[in-house]
């Protein structure tokens, strides 16, 4: 039989029997019971029409070949053609298919990098999913690394957890080779991210480049040998030097192999050491190429050659280093301090000085490239320039002979702390590629910077600025870490005087601001526990410098932070300790601006009142109390003029009101936050409030009725720049109000994407993704795929939690579902309890869903209080359209009167409700339904 009879979820099972996995296995990764999974091998031995689950495992892979796309190939192009290694790219080529973790280990300049590039572009079609190369030699900080694994496989930063552990997400599943060239300088941050990679990405092989193993387990260490020279003229050292001479000019006789053979001999085979003497060709001949590395090999003879592989590439470097002219010597050393290609103006800004001309920098350049110094590669932005990093490193040594280190640092310093400071206030779309071209040089001059004291104040202006940077360019965990960084360099400031860059114009207030900054990235990235953290030592550091008020801000954002986000701790704050911290906010902000007074308000809210529900709030407080608290914070906030502020303090009312069963208020409440924040520039804190504010806005317009303002609001948040690596979390409330109105194509088209994403999340659980989850699972039993509904509920018990699926939104769901294919007795017991019963779990935006349903399954069920129901949802419902429209229809099914059905069926659809209209004609008696059937199918749904 054809494929083509094979179902979504048959082709899932069969692609996991092509990997050979268990029922069990593929029950877990499916999120389907083990007994479905044996149902589907069952069907597919029948419609492939083969004997056993061997069998379908080979026909999984028959059909995995025939139709697998072509892999990702994310391998730079090298200028020049690759030359030999025959023997070593064949066997290097069938370690990387077979071992988890490959080094090719070498001195630097045997050619280990093209070596690699060569056996990865020669293995990509091994890899389903690519291959990636990674190049660390720009990387300084140990710490991240994974982030540049990140920047090259296209992972980005994901909300709760950090980019490292969203790298292992991304890739566990995949079978791809990740190259990572140049791990030597930071070995101490590649180990242990290699050891954590190959543990959880079991399909994922790893090539690596060093001069030292890695000393990981899975390890296989390849060393490369120098090029051959042993068959003279004829060896691939030779072939090397010819073809590298006859691209700068006319190429060598070959009379003279056997020559150059001795030549290359005498630079030990080292593929660099072999261009660098090639490049020379057209300008000294061989007795001049042979008279001069004679002279050099000489007095670098001392010891055994063949233990110490880079003396020739050394040799050949200061060979080439002492034929430039004195100004191109100087060019060559002072360019070592770029770490990512550079333009001749940048060059000329860091380089030109006595003795180097800035005029003269451009011409030395193209001198550089023509000695195979430098590597030259035009682009539409200019020519841009790069040394590979065994002469980057030669140079540094020179700087440092030349005791020029530090004037040339700091001009590079200069340099990219001008470059960020534009930057800042740049816009345009060019601005992250601009950004990401001058990125790792602003990296390492803050690193150089940063350890010397001299250089302390503009080392904190060029982390504050990086904080800034990266956090517009969605790099969430570096900003976090520039902002930290920015405020213990303010710190270390504190009390040096007024010294020359002693700390000038920072100290521990603007370590304070930092904090601020670096908590407020913290909340984007949904980590509860950094942000308590950071406005703890915002406190400390406001004391430190003498500001007590807002040392009493801080204490207070902190309390509050322990209870809005209590959802978002790895170890939620005991009330204990967050009303001790509160009382401290009190005593320090007494007689404070008005900003302390409206931070603290809101804190008594949060602690006090549990105006947001929190893990560890208190259940005694009365809805009034909580109210007027939350208003008072309101107000407080609108007084100090701070947009954010009352956002949050908007955010406190609208649970309150919540609390007080005041739907509508809650709502209105939600909107005002928009509102408040629209103006407000794209800073880590108004970001963060921005995101709350659009989920918030979403959730309390389902919960009122308005689903077209629900789901502007749910695209907007899906379209926020902070949830491109999230899609559970950017479609989830998209997801929830297209259910409702029965968009059945849209739902089941978004929840590919969150199933995918929430996977990779590491199956995060949230107060949203529950429900988003049971959405698409309700979509699934309205069209009557039943076993793709449990699917998705099992995803429910994973995403969300419990109590809230029981009481809350899983009723609400249900209840829709058993209603739609008739079953109101099913449906009334799915909502049984009063609502004041389960008020915790219905009061925020299921209410209104929970007792209108209600109301109906009564009617349907024959429930003898169903008149009764209806008339009291009414006094809820008031002003919702679709609660309202179902309430009519249960009334006119009640009273058999078919012209109030077909006028909440009009109702519905002004609402923006097209399933309920549909499902109301169904309703309406012989005369409707055929319309209501073709209502139906048009949403892709059943007809119950």
């Amino acid at each position: 039989m054809s494929t083509s009879a094979i179902s979504v979820r048959e082709s899932e099972v069969l692609a996991l029997l092509g990997e050979h996995l268990s029922n069990a296995e593929i029950s877990s990764r499916l999120f389907i019971s083990v007994r479905t999974v044996e149902s589907h091998v069952s069907a597919l031995l029948r419609k492939l029409d083969v004997a056993d689950r061997r069998a379908l495992a080979r026909r999984a892979a028959e059909l995995a070949r025939a139709e697998r796309p072509r892999p990702a190939c994310a391998l730079p192009t090298p200028l020049t053609a690759f030359v030999g290694r025959v023997r070593e790219r064949a066997e290097l080529t069938e370690a990387v298919k077979t071992r988890r973790q490959v080094t090719a280990v070498g001195p630097g300049g045997v050619g280990k990098t093209r070596l690699a590039l060569a056996v990865a572009a020669e293995a990509a079609g091994d890899f389903a999913d690519g291959v990636w190369f990674v190049d660390l030699a720009p990387v300084l900080d140990p710490g991240r690394v994974g982030a540049a694994v990140a920047a090259a496989v296209g992972v980005g930063e994901q909300p709760g957890r950090g980019i490292d552990e969203a790298v292992l997400a991304a890739l566990a599943d995949r079978q791809a080779l990740l190259v990572l060239d140049n791990c030597e300088q930071i070995r101490d941050g590649v180990t242990p991210f290699l050891e954590r990679l190959l543990v959880a990405c079991p399909r994922l092989r790893v090539l690596a480049t060093s001069r030292a193993r890695m000393m990981v387990p899975f390890e296989w260490v390849f060393p490369v040998p120098p090029l051959s020279f042993a068959d003279g003229g004829d060896s691939e050292a030779v072939t090397l030097f010819m073809e590298r001479a006859a691209a700068v000019g006319r190429p060598p006789d070959p009379a003279v192999r056997e020559r150059i053979a001795a030549l290359c001999e005498r630079l030990d085979g080292m593929a660099l050491a072999i261009e660098l003497a090639a490049a020379r060709w057209p300008t000294l001949g061989l007795d001049g190429l042979t008279a001069g590395l004679s002279d050099q090999l000489r007095i670098l003879a001392g010891g055994p050659r063949a233990d110490d592989r880079h003396r020739s590439v050394r040799a050949a470097l200061d060979w080439s280093h002492d034929l430039l002219e004195p100004c191109d010597r100087a060019l060559l050393r002072r360019i070592s301090v770029f770490a990512m290609p550079f333009t001749a103006d940048a060059a000329t800004e860091v380089a030109a000085f006595a003795p180097l001309d800035p005029a003269a920098v451009a011409d030395g350049l193209g001198r550089l490239a023509e000695q195979s110094l430098l590597t030259a590669t035009p682009s539409v932005a200019g020519t841009r320039y790069q040394a590979l990093e065994t002469i980057r490193q030669y140079g540094t040594e020179r700087l440092a002979d030349a005791a020029e280190l530090t004037d040339v640092r700091s001009r590079h310093l200069g340099r990219c702390l001008a470059g960020a400071t534009a930057l800042t206030a740049a816009e345009g779309t060019d601005r992250p590629a601009r950004f990401d071209a001058l990125a790792e040089d602003m990296r390492a001059a803050l690193a150089w910077a940063a350890g010397r004291p001299e250089q302390r104040a503009d080392a904190y202006r060029l982390a504050l600025a990086m904080g800034e940077l990266t956090f517009a360019r969605n790099l969430l965990g570096e900003a976090q870490q520039r902002f930290e960084q920015a405020a213990a360099l303010a710190g270390e400031g504190e009390g040096e005087g007024e010294g020359e860059g002693a700390g000038v114009g920072a100290g521990a207030g603007d370590g304070a601001a930092a904090l601020r900054e670096a908590a407020a990235v913290a909340g984007c990235r949904r980590l509860g526990d950094d942000m308590l953290r950071l406005h703890r030592a915002a406190a400390e550091a406001a004391r430190r410098a003498g500001d007590t008020i807002g040392a009493g801000r801080d204490l207070a954002a902190a309390a509050t932070v322990a209870y809005r986000f209590s959802s978002e701790f790895t170890r939620v704050p005991t009330a204990d300790e967050v009303t001790a911290e509160l009382a401290e906010a009190r005593r320090l902000s007494e007689g404070g601006d008005p900003a302390a007074e409206a931070a603290l308000a809101l804190a008594e809210a949060a602690v006090l009142a549990d105006a947001f529900g929190a893990v560890q709030g208190a259940a005694d407080n009365t809805a009034h109390e909580t109210v007027e608290l939350a208003e008072r914070a309101v107000e407080l906030a609108g007084r100090a003029g701070d947009p954010v502020a009352e956002s949050a303090a908007l955010d406190a009312l609208s649970g309150a009101l919540t609390w007080a069963g005041d739907s509508f208020g809650a709502a209105a409440a939600a909107r005002r936050r928009i509102d408040v924040l629209r103006p407000v520039p794209g800073t880590p804190a108004a970001t963060h409030e921005r995101m709350d504010a659009l989920a918030m806005a979403a959730g309390t317009a389902l919960g009122v009725g308005d689903l077209p303002q629900a789901r502007r609001w749910g695209r907007q948040l899906a379209d926020q720049p902070l949830f491109a690596e999230v899609g559970h979390h950017a479609m989830s409330w998209l997801l929830i109000a297209d259910a409702f109105a029965g968009r059945a194509e849209e739902v089941l088209a978004g929840s590919t994407e969150f199933l995918d994403a929430w996977r990779r999340s590491g199956r995060q659980r949230s107060f949203s993704l529950g429900p988003a989850a049971a959405s698409v699972a309700m979509i699934h039993g309205l069209r009557g795929d039943h076993e793709a509904r449990a699917d998705w509920l099992a995803v429910v018990d994973r995403a969300g939690t419990t109590p809230e699926h029981r009481h809350g939104y899983g009723a609400v769901f249900d209840a829709l579902v058993l209603l739609h294919h008739g079953d109101p007795d099913a449906a009334l017991a799915r909502l049984a309890p009063e609502p004041d019963e389960v008020w915790k779990w219905v009061s925020w935006i299921w209410l209104h869903w929970y007792v209108a349903l209600r109301a109906e399954a009564s009617v349907l069920a024959g429930h003898p209080d169903a008149r009764n129901r209806i008339a009291t949802a009414r006094r809820t419902v008031t002003g919702n359209p679709v609660a309202t429209a179902q309430l009519d229809r249960a009334e006119g099914l009640l009273d058999g009167d078919v012209t109030a059905q077909l006028a909440a069926a009009a109702a519905f659809d002004a609402a923006g409700c097209p399933y309920q209209a549909a499902r109301t004609l169904s309703l309406a008696g012989p005369a409707h339904a055929e319309d209501g059937g073709v209502a139906l199918a048009g949403l892709g749904l059943t007809g119950g």
